[in-house]
């Protein structure tokens, strides 16, 4: 374990460009093969529009890293942070540490940008994507990544987390964004033994159903336990059930274009059925 996190802690920019590369490639292969929706879309475009905002995000994570290295030296000089109240082996610190940083980082600031409407106004751009693949687990506007950025920093002040404990974090998340996200069909046994524990790609993928009360569950990121633990798990009897998309957002001429869904967060709210905010 500590090798582990002592390769985290200096992982090169190499090592996480070809683990991010990697794992879009082999989820895209293994969407060829076995798709759980067949893709009604031009896929090379869809992976060009989605590409667009996944390097938006991965700029401004790059540009934000000092704000997460200053919280975890500040940490570690500090002694400051909820894994640094009692003395643990490291083993527990890598599991509790993963385990706050995807509260934090991940299910709250997702959970938050559901219920403040000036914030899911960002999040729409998510939301839009029609067809659900790998690539749309990174499809958010530079607003949302911003926001989210500043929320990991939040994570990993409040935890304690070290450098490397973060680092393994957050190519565990990428990994989670790919699976999640991909467009493959999982089985039921699978779903059923870890579903009640880690995000499964049928999980989330309830998450993209284009109406409420679908749209505001399964919030998770790598850990669905805070789902079900916080009473926003929900299934579904079928994977057929599901239509992707946003109800206020169904135009192909606004989700497939780039500049226009960078304005939305700008545009008058749009109110869906069962109104998540009043106008």
């Amino acid at each position: 374990m500590e090798s582990l996190i002592q390769y985290f802690e200096t992982i090169p920019v190499a090592h996480r460009t070809i683990i991010l590369v990697g794992g879009l490639t082999f989820f895209l292969l293994l969407e060829a093969g076995i798709p759980l929706f067949r893709f009604r879309a031009n896929k090379v475009k869809h992976v060009a529009l989605n590409l667009f905002f996944t390097l938006t995000t991965l700029l401004i994570n790059l540009a934000g890293a000092f704000l997460i290295l200053k919280a975890s030296d500040y940490n570690a000089a500090n002694q400051t942070g909820l894994l640094n109240l009692f003395a643990m082996p490291l083993w527990l610190k890598v599991i509790l540490g993963l385990l706050i940083l995807d509260l934090i980082g991940a299910w709250l600031i997702h959970w938050i940008e559901h219920q403040v409407k000036w914030m899911w106004g960002f999040h729409v751009i998510h939301h839009t994507d029609q067809e659900i693949d790998v690539t749309s687990g990174l499809r958010h506007h530079p607003g949302e990544s911003i926001m989210r950025l500043l929320f990991t920093a939040l994570a990993v002040f409040v935890s304690g987390a070290s450098f490397g404990i973060v680092m393994l974090y957050q190519t565990t998340s990428g990994f989670f964004a790919h699976l999640t996200h991909a467009n493959i069909q999982s089985r039921p046994w699978i779903e059923k033994i870890f579903s009640p524990i880690f995000v499964t790609p049928h999980f989330h993928k309830i998450h993209h159903h284009f109406t409420l009360p679908h749209t505001d569950r399964n919030y998770g990121n790598i850990f669905s336990i805070w789902d079900h633990l916080l009473g926003t798990a929900i299934k579904v009897n079928t994977m057929d059930e599901l239509t992707y998309g946003l109800d206020t957002h169904m135009k192909h001429k606004e989700t497939w274009h780039i500049p226009t869904l960078l304005k939305i967060p700008f545009q008058k709210y749009r109110s869906p059925a069962g109104s998540k905010f009043s106008n």
